[in-house]
């Protein structure tokens, strides 16, 4: 196998891709600069791509009590509990984007308790890293400790669910060989 296949499945050219999918890559690439290679690996199963994709946009949408900047936070939080090369490499460079400060979105990334975060974002990330490592942990007072924080019932949900779609996706991009893009290293640094 290619040392730098982006994936150990097959990886459709996306010439062979349907039109939907083509279009949205069209849509990165314009937006971004380039095609994720995660994109690109699910491509492989579009019916599966197709909801994964919704999801992972319905989840990253800001919301009053958890912003979009926190919910990449979780991305990261999870992904380094995680060991996930490509989210972590991913996100990291999404997290440092948003922030505009790449200091504290890798210090965020690789160490989110000694990264000095305000204690509401840190028990987010707490949560979250719980939700990864021992799920069956956490207890209704856990999730009060978010509401207490100000967050609402349904974005407490949404911290469960973010940590649990990553750890899904984690777990698919480090099963299936997934390598994250080059460009990602150098955005915004």
């Amino acid at each position: 196998m290619d040392e730098t296949a982006i994936s150990w499945f097959p990886v459709p050219e996306e010439h062979e891709l349907p039109e939907d999918l083509q279009a949205l890559f069209a849509k990165a690439r314009e937006r971004i600069g380039f095609v994720p290679n995660v994109f690109r690996a699910y491509a492989w199963r579009p019916e599966r791509f197709r909801p994964w994709f919704d999801h992972f946009r319905d989840l990253h949408r800001s919301t009053p009590g958890l912003t979009e900047v926190e919910r990449e936070m979780i991305a990261v939080a999870v992904s380094m509990a995680n060991g996930c090369l490509y989210c972590l490499v991913a996100h990291g460079a999404t997290l440092r984007e948003l922030l505009g400060d790449p200091v504290l979105a890798d210090r965020i990334t690789l160490d989110f308790r000694r990264a000095g975060l305000e204690p509401r974002q840190q028990a987010i990330l707490e949560l979250a890293v719980t939700v990864t490592r021992s799920p069956g942990e956490v207890a209704p007072a856990d999730l009060e400790v978010l509401r207490e924080h100000g967050l609402s019932q349904a974005e407490v949900w949404d911290v469960v669910e973010l940590a649990a779609m990553y750890n899904f996706t984690n777990r698919l991009a480090m099963a299936t060989g997934q390598l994250p893009n080059d460009e990602y290293h150098r955005l915004a640094r």
